[in-house]
């Protein structure tokens, strides 16, 4: 069998893609708030139905800036249970990251466990929409405003998902985006950070920017995080399409759920109702004693068949180097965390995954 990935980029065709090319030529204006930078952001607004983005080169540099734009300091509580870039940006930003355990039926930053790890040095709660699930948004927001913090979201999984009907990047403070190649939205490279009044978007907008508020007027030490010409018109061709990726990202989803559920030592996440999703990654949780297998045979046999799925999130970012002696890092503070870090696996899902793939996966794991 040819290798299958975890997860594969989404392209439009090469031919439509040309034309935008050859516009990019002509005018020769290849960043600095060009012409397709500008048009992408218009069309993100309208597409999420948020008041205001910027756009980054990458998910990361927006997660740092998000960070810089709402002066957060001290101490931000946060999930170990995630992509190393989200704490990474708490440290960048010379902050002291706290980990809070997770609840075990969405893998979402536990509300009932961020209250007793607030400080007199707490300014801010980073949560993360983990593989697009929502996380308790009334409870955190609550907990913002009992204690006078921001939220900013880690919106990297949850492209345009929406809660009873809103757009989940409009909850919080800020809402980040990731559009890496291996997100369901991608522009090769590429993030966002959506905001809800013109004020904040400019400070974000000079961040990104060197600072500069004009040709001579620095107002901040700003960094270079913007996203060129190339990759912004690919954003706007990608949203062409994006609607019918999810559409088959989901028929993928349900039909692994098909054959998984009722599967003793397997546990599968289903979509509440009141939730559309983006169907990021397809994750399962492994129970060894009740399955028969860990969900590392699983891992390995699946890849000498030359299939790659990954262990996403393991180990957890509070167990790497920089961060396992913080007290909050210590393994009996995150129990949820650290059984599902032993557990998690994500099955191959993109568009053109075939049905044949799909079976041959689920006739290994399920042998």
């Amino acid at each position: 069998m040819k290798k299958i990935t975890v997860t594969q980029p989404s392209m439009p065709p090469l031919e439509e893609f040309n034309e935008y090319l050859k516009d990019i030529w002509e005018r020769k204006w290849l960043t600095n708030n060009g012409y397709y930078h500008r048009e992408f952001e218009k069309a993100l607004c309208k597409y999420l139905n948020v008041k205001y983005i910027s756009l980054f080169s990458n998910g990361t540099l927006a997660l740092i800036t998000a960070l810089q734009a709402l002066k957060i300091t001290g101490e931000v509580i946060t999930t170990p249970f995630s992509f190393v870039a989200t704490t990474h940006s708490i440290w960048w930003n010379g902050i002291r990251p706290v980990f809070a355990d997770i609840r075990s039926d969405d893998l979402t930053i536990d509300p009932e466990k961020i209250e007793p790890a607030i400080t007199d040095k707490t300014t801010a709660i980073l949560p993360v929409h983990v593989y697009g699930n929502p996380c308790k948004t009334e409870e955190i927001k609550n907990l913002a405003n009992k204690y006078n913090l921001k939220v900013i979201y880690d919106s990297a999984h949850a492209f345009n998902t929406e809660l009873n009907g809103n757009s989940i990047h409009n909850f919080g403070d800020l809402s980040v985006l990731s559009f890496h190649a291996t997100k369901v939205f991608n522009t090769f490279e590429g993030g966002a950070i959506v905001s809800h009044d013109e004020e904040t978007k400019k400070r974000i907008d000079f961040l990104k920017n060197f600072g500069f508020a004009g040709e001579t007027e620095v107002v901040g030490p700003g960094i270079n995080a913007k996203m060129n010409e190339i990759q912004s018109a690919f954003g706007i061709l990608q949203l062409k399409y994006i609607d019918r990726l999810i559409e088959k990202r989901k028929e993928i989803y349900e039909y692994y759920n098909s054959k998984l559920d009722n599967c003793r030592g397997i546990k599968i996440f289903k979509i509440p109702e009141n939730v559309k999703s983006c169907y990021t990654y397809y994750p399962i949780l492994v129970d060894k004693q009740k399955f028969g297998k860990s969900r590392d045979q699983i891992y390995n046999e699946l890849k000498l068949k030359n299939i790659f799925t990954r262990r996403y999130f393991y180990p957890l970012i509070s167990q790497f180097p920089p961060y396992r002696d913080l007290d909050s890092a210590v393994g009996s503070n995150l129990p949820v965390a650290t059984q599902t870090a032993e557990q998690i696996l994500c099955l191959p899902l993109y568009p053109d995954l075939e049905i044949d793939a799909q079976n041959e996966i689920l006739s290994i794991i399920l042998s």
